[in-house]
């Protein structure tokens, strides 16, 4: 999807482009998230389980532990009364479900608490959060974008727990559209390989297989968090208001290439 530098130009320039709640914050798609948004006039809160980073700008920064507020209704209850008081009465427009846990491992040692813990941070926390958060939603005819992967669709070996959570991600994105249907919009971006500090860490020290891996996409490189911003920027839009309940590949073409052996 090619987005409009138009719009995004034209978004930029609103200086009270409404409030936006982004997950997740501090990872490197959740600090491109933030800073396009922050840009584009919105009135950023963002969260992340650790301190606010000296270079993350933003209206408001709280802590956040998603597998808590899952757990402990009275951590959820805190949690959305202080997101509540930071919207000071108005509508929140865009929550962009952001965070998540990439826990590895085979089925046959997966341990039951890693399951729960990437079950209650990717899928169960987001609908969670637009629950609680729809009133805000709907006052400002919001929109909810929930940040998949291409495992939702495509995966490999010992992602069992992570590519389950993004593919029920999926799929709970498309029933929200459906159960909310005209009150707020829901979408889902779904990435391939994007170039975050946590990516190059699995590959530190190994050049040639994080370049085979860029050559493995169609387009010959690894995606930017910058391009899954300005994706969400636009999904975001008032003018995009007839996009809802879908599912966007941001992966390079790599879904629609088949592997076979030489």
């Amino acid at each position: 999807m090619r987005v409009n530098g138009s719009l995004i130009m034209a978004t930029a320039s609103n200086s009270d482009a409404g409030n936006c709640l982004i997950t997740g914050a501090t990872g490197g798609i959740g600090r491109a998230l933030v800073t396009a948004f922050h840009q584009a006039g919105y009135q950023v809160i963002a969260t992340d389980l650790g301190e606010q980073p000296a270079d993350l700008r933003c209206a408001h920064y709280r802590r956040a532990d998603l597998n808590r507020i899952v757990q402990d209704s009275d951590a959820a209850d805190a949690f959305i009364t202080d997101i509540r008081a930071r919207l000071q009465g108005q509508g929140l427009s865009v929550l962009i479900n952001n965070a998540a846990t990439q826990i590895l491992a085979p089925t046959d040692t997966l341990s039951r608490a890693d399951w729960q813990q990437t079950l209650n941070v990717n899928l169960t926390a987001p609908f969670l959060l637009t629950q609680a958060l729809l009133p805000e939603l709907e006052a400002a005819q919001g929109s909810v974008i929930n940040i998949g992967s291409i495992h939702a669709r495509l995966t490999k070996r010992r992602f069992v727990a992570y590519a389950t959570s993004k593919a029920a991600l999926a799929g709970l994105t498309r029933a929200l559209a459906v159960d909310l249907g005209p009150r707020i919009r829901v979408n889902a971006i779904e990435p391939a390989a994007i170039d975050t500090p946590m990516l190059r860490a699995g590959f530190e020290g190994q050049p040639a297989l994080y370049q085979r891996l860029a050559d493995c996409h169609p387009q010959q490189r690894i995606g930017q968090p910058e391009e899954v911003a300005r994706l969400a920027l636009a999904l975001a839009a008032g003018d995009m208001a007839f996009l809802s309940g879908s599912c966007i590949g941001l992966d390079g073409g790599i879904a629609g290439q088949l592997y076979d052996p030489d």
